[in-house]
């Protein structure tokens, strides 16, 4: 009982972090190789993305109903991160993720200089693209995130709204909001490869999915509330976070 009490409590503060700015699978997942280490990793993986996408969906209409989504940049983006999350999938059975995982860590160090550099950087929404330019790039980063996603996965949101605040132009908030939309197309490629494969243990991933759910909607209010500045200073906070775990990850384990 004690085990299930851990685990809602991972999901709860997963759901929280990723409704702001993604990386909840920093807590969600290793709770789970924590207090389940002989189920299978897949299985934990599929258990995590059945737990997580309930909560990432709730964030993603709770944004909609409040916070205006460039859905021409949207729903371009989802749909080719669905389409390519499954190849994503399908490369990591065929070719090991060695090169990626060192190379991670440079790549968030990047990213975290880049945002501390800029301090107006994500502070004001001011959409950069239109018409066919937009829709294009958008297909071009949904599916270079879905693949990524697919193939390694960790820190897919918080790349999400970091390349919509620095090729799009939006603001913090307005990246989270169209992050979180493309992050369900993933989430629900990935599910259906691992529910097809057998590997989901539903009776945990359901429990821990009703405590996402409420993580999410408490992340996303604290997220409208305190607006750009907020989903910013989250957002360093989270890739810190991930410079520090798969820098960890890559080269001393």
């Amino acid at each position: 009982m004690v085990d299930y009490w851990i685990l809602g409590a991972a999901a709860f503060l997963a759901g929280m972090i990723d409704a702001v700015v993604g990386g909840g699978g920093l807590i969600q997942i290793p709770a789970l190789f924590s207090i389940l280490p002989n189920v299978a990793p897949a299985t934990l993986l599929g258990t995590s993305k059945l737990a997580g996408i309930w909560g990432t969906g709730t964030a993603a209409i709770s944004f909609a109903r409040r916070v205006r989504v460039e859905w021409n940049t949207a729903a371009p983006a989802a749909v080719a991160a669905f389409l390519l999350a499954f190849l994503g999938a399908y490369t990591v059975t065929r070719i090991p993720p060695d090169f990626i995982r060192k190379l991670l860590p440079f790549i968030l160090i990047a990213v975290a200089l880049y945002t501390l550099k800029k301090k107006d950087f994500g502070s004001v929404h001011s959409p950069l693209h239109g018409g066919a330019k937009e829709k294009a790039i958008a297909v071009a980063v949904g599916g270079a995130i879905g693949f990524y996603d697919g193939f390694f996965g960790p820190g897919t949101g918080s790349f999400l709204v970091f390349l919509f605040v620095r090729f799009f132009g939006f603001d913090f908030l307005g990246a989270s909001a169209v992050a979180k939309v493309v992050n369900v197309a993933c989430n629900f490629a990935a599910l259906l490869w691992f529910g097809y494969s057998g590997h989901l243990l539903w009776q945990v991933g359901l429990l821990m999915a009703v405590c996402n759910v409420a993580g999410s909607l408490i992340g996303t209010r604290l997220a409208i509330r305190h607006g750009s500045g907020f989903v910013r200073r989250i957002f360093l906070f989270v890739v810190s976070a991930l410079i520090l775990k798969t820098g960890y990850d890559a080269f001393f384990k």
